[in-house]
């Protein structure tokens, strides 16, 4: 009797060392969050631009020119851009999804890109338009148009102008959150010499790749006019190259 006791004793205390049982581990992991890593890209494929990171789960080729470049995966972000233009307590709306709102912003910076670019070329071959007086004709180049403009008071005339655009532009926007309008991102209607008149995706693409390559080419262009190259082609003029070190 006393042995089966001591054995009895012996048994409790072994199992109060033992290690928990694995359902209580299971059901501790099965509680922890879902990875947001995993609602943001597709494992299963690749991006198309950079082969080494996974695709994006928004770029999934729907929309035209989309080759999957968004390392910092900012089109997975889930968010409703509708506040933007109007407050949510205002009413209830669709609301305008990340990647619709990208290209709408994409498209919008791309073509003020091309006309801007086009734009500081002009000025700096000396093109004005026709009997403009002082002080645009005094403008001796595009890098120091802002400053003179802004001293003249001439500014007020195209931050009126780009204030009316983006009331405009916000007021279509509204009606897509509400669901009034199917229009896709960054589709004006705006196409006066017909060159696009089949809606091809085509010419969609080539306005898309040129007003990312003219973003590109215009941040270019400003970074060296004001590091002194003010005049085409815009090198910066080092006094000396031979002792110029990087």
């Amino acid at each position: 009797m006393m042995k089966l006791a001591v054995a009895s004793l012996l048994a409790g205390s072994a199992a109060a060392f033992a290690p928990a049982q694995q359902e209580a581990v299971k059901t501790s992991l099965d509680a922890m969050p879902e990875r947001m890593w995993n609602k943001m890209v597709d494992k299963t494929q690749r991006s198309k631009s950079m082969p080494f990171l996974p695709r994006p789960i928004n770029l999934d080729g729907s929309y035209v020119g989309d080759v999957g470049f968004d390392p910092f995966y900012l089109s997975s972000i889930d968010k409703n851009f509708a506040g933007f233009i109007q407050p949510p307590s205002w009413e209830e709306t669709k609301g305008l999804p990340t990647l619709y709102w990208m290209r709408e912003s994409e498209l919008k910076h791309g073509r003020i890109a091309m006309l801007a670019f086009a734009g500081w070329l002009a000025t700096d071959f000396g093109v004005r338009f026709p009997g403009a007086g002082a002080p645009y004709t005094s403008v001796p180049n595009s890098f120091s148009a802002h400053d003179i403009m802004v001293e003249n008071g001439s500014m007020w005339v195209m931050l009126s102008l780009a204030g009316l655009i983006e009331i405009c532009s916000g007021a279509v926007l509204v009606e897509v959150s509400k669901g009034l309008s199917d229009r896709e991102a960054g589709e004006y209607g705006f196409d006066p010499l017909g060159f696009n008149k089949n809606n091809s995706d085509d010419m969609k693409l080539k306005e898309l790749t040129n007003g990312r390559a003219a973003m590109m080419a215009f941040g270019g262009l400003a970074t060296q006019s004001a590091l002194g190259g003010t005049e085409f082609p815009y090198l910066v003029p080092y006094p000396n190259v031979a002792e110029f070190t990087w």
